[in-house]
């Protein structure tokens, strides 16, 4: 088994897993479906594919909030394209300033493709709506032989430097981690229906999909024990060595 890590890093981002026309609600963390469709899109597979659509739904998922973010309310109005008649007011919320890290873990020779479409993409990226486009790369990294955790485990923390500050003196920082409950774990899992079936335009399906959350903790990257050490002393030692 291998593991894929991505990062959901935007000024907006939106994961809804359930939703009305009138109110497009989002998720406080990225949903299986949404994030299985960034990497279907960028792999070219069309919305109509299921049967290439499975092996990647197959893929256990898991998700790390290195930055939570601030849940944001928008009104939206659209008019029709053709008739130009008005559409209902719609009421959308999204997440602002949130940044993710998440994993997928499955077969390697899929996950190494899926690595590669993430860097050559046949459709752009986009953080769970098309008005959400990622401020950094998505692709982080491919970890051979690792379980889900332990690849969430070996990422360094992500978040923005103006939010790593509030954590200043801290050696470590402990991440929430929601990822799909193993056998054991399902009578104190909850659920999400965000398990992919379909993405047809005309049909979209999706199933119920069990979720645990527990914790990591990541050294900071600018606690004292992970800077290197500087002593201003050893120029003295090179000049007389």
């Amino acid at each position: 088994m291998s593991v894929l890590t991505l990062l959901l890093a935007g000024p907006l981002q939106a994961w809804g897993a359930a939703a009305r026309f009138t109110r497009r609600t989002t998720e406080s963390a990225p949903t299986k479906s949404g994030v299985i469709g960034l990497l279907a899109a960028a792999a070219g597979i069309e919305r109509g594919n299921d049967d290439k659509l499975t092996p990647l739904a197959a893929l256990r998922f898991g998700v790390r909030i290195d930055q939570p973010g601030t849940r944001i309310r928008d009104f939206h109005t659209a008019h029709h394209g053709v008739t130009g008649k008005s559409m209902p007011l719609s009421e959308r919320f999204y997440l602002a300033d949130a940044v993710f890290v998440a994993a997928l873990e499955g077969d390697h020779h899929t996950l190494t493709a899926l690595h590669a479409a993430l860097r050559n993409p046949v459709y752009p990226p986009f953080l769970g709506r098309r008005s959400c486009p990622p401020s950094r790369p998505v692709e982080l990294s491919l970890h051979e032989d690792a379980g889900l955790l332990h690849a969430l485990h070996r990422e360094p923390w992500q978040a923005s430097p103006w939010y790593r500050r509030h954590h200043r003196g801290h050696e470590e920082v402990e991440l929430t981690v929601l990822r799909e409950a193993d056998e054991h774990e399902q009578h104190m899992a909850d659920t999400l229906r965000d398990q992919p079936l379909s993405f047809a335009a005309e049909h979209r399906r999706h199933a119920l999909r069990t979720q645990v959350a527990s914790s990591v903790r990541i050294p900071h990257p600018s606690s004292a024990r992970h800077l290197p050490r500087h002593d201003p002393f050893d120029a003295l030692d090179e000049e007389s060595a």
